[in-house]
């Protein structure tokens, strides 16, 4: 017994010592890099982008560069980063540098900086007559793209009543009055010819027997231009307040169907867009639809940037004193010599009552 007791000090007093030996002062996370360690280069970023990745910037607007996913072995490791230019044709090219300068001290913060945002304020007279900037990475690829204007942005948001008569086909090309105004077309015209044969249904279970009968019958909501369709002909109370069978007891008979018989049809293709007069080389920075229903207010949210005296270029508007948006598919109307068509249908097109 007393041996063990004393074995177990001596044990206690040995894990003591080692633990002694092995602690100092100094202890802490293990160096990355040596203290003599120094590394002088460049780095490298993933994403850069112009004031929020918008369309259009204004000569007398502060410029906004975006980098994110920056590079720079570590932060104590980034000097400072530079913004070269040159130009190119029509653009004027932003090439940024991370400049990295080590010298073996450690730093806990990540390797990658998640952004980074700078503010260029360029003189006006490096923007020269430039239409375009454009922003590289050290490997020459094109990140972001922006086109350069001279003018000012006018936001306006309004609503435009669109009448129950854009619904009817007959009555197409139909726009609302003055601009900026909604336009609906017929584009085209499909006739089709669907078969059907005619199916005998009867009641398996009856709730009311009703004084006089009528044929009911179920054409299909939808058509198959590949199959014939049969469709199911009941007899129906012809009294609308009388039931004459419950209405999951329906038998349909698909022996004892009539001749094939034709139904034509025809599929209206029709196309809504929004169609404004703008100054002249007048350029839409942002556009969007707050939703659109017959017989209501559609509101329009738009940016507008209207260009200067100063001002050389022109678009990219198909038109350069129009403005056309496809409704249906989301999208600025491209092609120049269909929007002097469809600029003049517009003019031509009768007007919609007004609200």
């Amino acid at each position: 017994m007393r041996k063990s007791f004393i074995i177990g000090i001596f044990a206690a007093v040995a894990a003591m010592l080692c633990v002694s030996a092995c602690t100092r002062d100094d202890d802490g996370a293990i160096p990355v890099s040596a203290e003599d360690d120094s590394f002088v280069g460049t780095g490298f970023f993933r994403i850069a982008e112009f004031d929020s990745n918008s369309l259009i910037h204004l000569v007398s607007d502060t410029l906004y560069l975006r980098i994110d996913s920056l590079w720079s072995y570590s932060n104590c490791a980034l000097k400072r980063i530079e913004i070269d230019t040159s130009h190119e044709g029509d653009a004027l090219v932003f090439f940024p540098k991370i400049i990295i300068e080590s010298d073996g001290k450690d730093c806990p913060s990540p390797f990658l900086h998640p952004d980074t945002i700078i503010k260029l304020l360029p003189p006006a007279e490096e923007f020269g007559d430039a239409t375009v900037l454009r922003v590289r990475n050290d490997e020459g690829n094109v990140l972001d793209t922006v086109l350069l204007r001279r003018g000012k942005f006018e936001l306006d948001t309004f609503a435009i009543y669109v009448d129950s008569l854009f619904d009817t086909v007959s009555s197409l090309p139909l726009r609302t009055k003055d601009s900026p105004s909604v336009l609906k077309v017929l584009d085209s015209l499909n006739p089709r010819v669907f078969y059907w044969r005619a199916m005998q249904s009867s009641c398996e279970l009856r709730i009311d027997m009703c004084d006089s009968v009528v044929n009911d019958t179920l054409f299909p909501m939808a058509w198959s231009l590949t199959d014939t369709a049969l469709v199911p002909i009941r007899k129906a109370c012809a009294s609308d307040d009388s039931t004459y069978c419950v209405a999951n007891r329906w038998v349909n008979d698909s022996s004892a169907v009539g001749p094939v018989q034709e139904r034509a049809d025809t599929v209206w293709f029709t196309s809504l867009y929004y169609v404004e007069e703008i100054p002249e080389c007048a350029t839409m920075n942002s556009f969007r639809v707050a939703g659109y229903a017959l017989g209501k207010n559609v509101n329009f949210i738009r940016e507008l940037m209207v260009p200067d005296e100063s001002e050389s270029a022109c678009g990219p508007s198909a038109l350069k004193d129009v403005f056309i948006y496809d409704m249906g598919r989301n999208r600025v109307f491209p092609d120049s010599l269909d929007a002097d068509s469809l600029y003049g249908t517009w003019k031509s097109a009768k007007v919609a009552p007004a609200k």
